[in-house]
């Protein structure tokens, strides 16, 4: 499915319209099963007269169904918008759809910024899971060997090639930075690259900690990065 098709699918009025359809017929079915029942009674006398409580267990019983209705009918349009956002930037990107999504995903539980994320990965590795620097940054994220255990004590160098777990630990990374440095955009992805210790100190100091790779996360740009080396 293109993502032309996606919008159309999503835009189309065809969900409102069963639902809106299944009230009415379940309305008219209710009202005319009730209104048969006078007649019925006067044909026989033995006709039992529908109670209150009956009525409403079946009022209750359709609001139930309509509202399962309209839970899947949400669901479906938050799947079809996560499906048009992965697309867009597995376009933008130029990388494989299950990629982006892993991206995406990722991002969101982690707490970032989906957008953020993405340039992230575009400058520490150019979207190569393999990527790793001359100071050993593995990976999508560029994660150092010490840092990573820092969130996982035992995980090795070779599970750092790993997309979901360096994309985790990358985000989860740059979330606590984000937080120390108070929701400072700037600091934290200064921190992500310099270092949070050195960036503290250089703020404690005084001092301006700009390097210019903030600015490079900031508006996108993969230009004039150190890009790492692919390991096959």
């Amino acid at each position: 499915m293109t993502r032309t098709d996606h919008q159309i699918e999503r835009n189309s009025p065809t969900p409102r319209l069963v639902l809106r359809g299944g009230v009415l017929l379940g309305a008219a079915v209710l009202v005319c099963a009730l209104a048969g029942w006078p007649r019925r009674a006067g044909a026989d006398d033995t006709a039992p007269t529908p109670s209150a409580e009956l009525v409403s267990r079946e009022i209750r019983d359709m609001a139930l169904r309509l509202e399962g209705a309209s839970g899947e009918s949400a669901l479906l349009t938050l799947q079809l918008a996560r499906a048009d956002v992965v697309f867009e930037y597995s376009t933008r990107y130029k990388i494989p759809a299950d990629l982006s999504a892993a991206i995406y995903d990722i991002a969101l539980s982690e707490g970032i910024d989906p957008a953020m994320a993405f340039r992230l990965v575009r400058v520490e590795s150019e979207f190569y899971q393999r990527a790793r620097s001359p100071m050993n940054a593995i990976g999508l994220t560029q994660l150092r060997l010490p840092t990573a255990r820092f969130y996982v004590p035992d995980v090795t160098e070779a599970q750092l090639f790993e997309r979901d777990l360096n994309l985790r630990i990358g985000f989860r990374f740059l979330k606590d930075l984000l937080e120390r440095f108070d929701g400072n955009v700037d600091h934290a992805l200064l921190a992500y690259n310099r270092g949070p210790t050195t960036v503290a100190g250089i703020l404690a100091q005084g001092g301006d900690p700009r390097n210019g790779y903030a600015k490079k996360i900031i508006r996108g740009d993969a230009r004039n990065a150190n890009v790492p080396t692919i390991v096959n």
